[in-house]
């Protein structure tokens, strides 16, 4: 602002000229040749009213002018980028939107962004500006390429803008499978547990959903759906021995099929054996049986077969052999 200050009569006036700008700031400026001026970049936006004061001097007397100072929004651009891109399902995306004064506009943009992901797992996200930038994180994007757009929303002081950019989403990502079980060693008859754990290969992100086939040498196939990307079966079919365990990841919605293996040892159950005869006493000549019961100790489980060898001492006595059926055998002697 610029106050050219004229005498009526002779000589050049010397001295301070105040501007005084309606809404905004009071400044000051020294006469040199007549004229004073200043600088401001703080006015807001509308019409302001300026009156610059000549403060006179000895020889010259104060004096005042009036002009009006309209200032408008200033323009901005937006720029948007993603990183990384491309980027594999289930990988977090950051999209980062920069807002910037076109000049002679200057500062820095306050207020939010609009960012509009297009695609798959896309969607309306609104973020604030921080030092003329803001910034959304998705990883709900589908494979595929994602149109987005981001909106700075404007001010007081500037213009709204957009920007434009793409995502690309690459095929489905690599995953592991991992395999374990427990209780290992076991036992006969004892139930074990298989759990399959399936996780992405970084950088991609996410949990798998799908199935995963447990497939046991010497013992049985199960199938199990993944549930927060973990399966599990329980079986306790397996016979006594090392057993080689698979499991497969079927694959599932961005997400690829992998394979775990581990091995299960299955040691014999411990038993316990009882024996009774009946009747108890008896008289010579009287048939006696002679029964045992043969039990699995926990955690073992099951019903024992094969023969069980009864030795009877004394007179008349001797070794006799019975067969276990469901876990019992008997012999009798006279």
């Amino acid at each position: 602002m610029t106050a050219t200050v004229i005498p009526i009569g002779l000589g050049t006036p010397t001295g301070t000229v105040t501007f005084v700008v309606a809404g905004g700031p009071t400044l000051t400026g020294t006469l040199v040749g007549g004229t004073a001026t200043v600088t401001t970049s703080a006015p807001s936006v509308g019409l302001h009213t300026v009156t610059a004061t000549y403060n006179g001097n000895a020889f010259f007397s104060p004096s005042s002018g009036s002009t009006l100072l309209i200032v408008f929004q200033a323009s901005t651009t937006t720029t948007v980028t993603s990183s990384p891109d491309p980027s594999v399902f289930g990988q977090p995306v950051t999209f980062t939107a920069h807002v910037a004064p076109v000049a002679p506009g200057a500062g820095t943009p306050t207020g939010t962004v609009t960012f509009v992901i297009g695609g798959g797992g896309g969607g309306t996200f609104t973020a604030p500006l921080s030092g003329g930038t803001a910034t959304v994180t998705t990883s709900s994007l589908t494979v595929g390429t994602h149109p987005v757009t981001a909106t700075y929303n404007g001010n007081a002081n500037f213009s709204a803008s957009s920007g434009t950019d793409t995502q690309t989403v690459q095929g489905s990502a690599a995953t592991t499978t991992t395999v374990t079980s427990s209780p290992d060693p076991s036992v006969f008859g004892q139930p074990v547990t298989f759990t399959a754990h399936v996780a992405p290969v970084p950088p991609a992100a996410g949990t798998p959903t799908g199935t995963v086939t447990f497939v046991i040498s010497g013992g049985p196939t199960l199938t199990a759906p993944l549930v927060g990307g973990t399966a599990t079966v329980t079986t306790s079919a397996l016979s006594v021995g090392t057993h080689t365990v698979t499991a497969t990841y079927s694959g599932g919605p961005g997400f690829t099929p992998s394979t775990g293996t581990d091995t299960q040892t299955v040691n014999q159950a411990s038993t316990t054996t009882t024996v009774t005869s009946s009747p108890d006493p008896s008289v010579v000549g009287q048939p006696v049986t002679f029964t045992a019961t043969v039990a699995p100790v926990p955690p073992g489980a099951g019903t024992p077969t094969g023969t069980v060898t009864f030795v009877i001492g004394g007179p008349g006595g001797g070794t006799l052999t019975g067969t276990l059926s469901g876990g019992t055998a008997s012999v009798t002697t006279s």
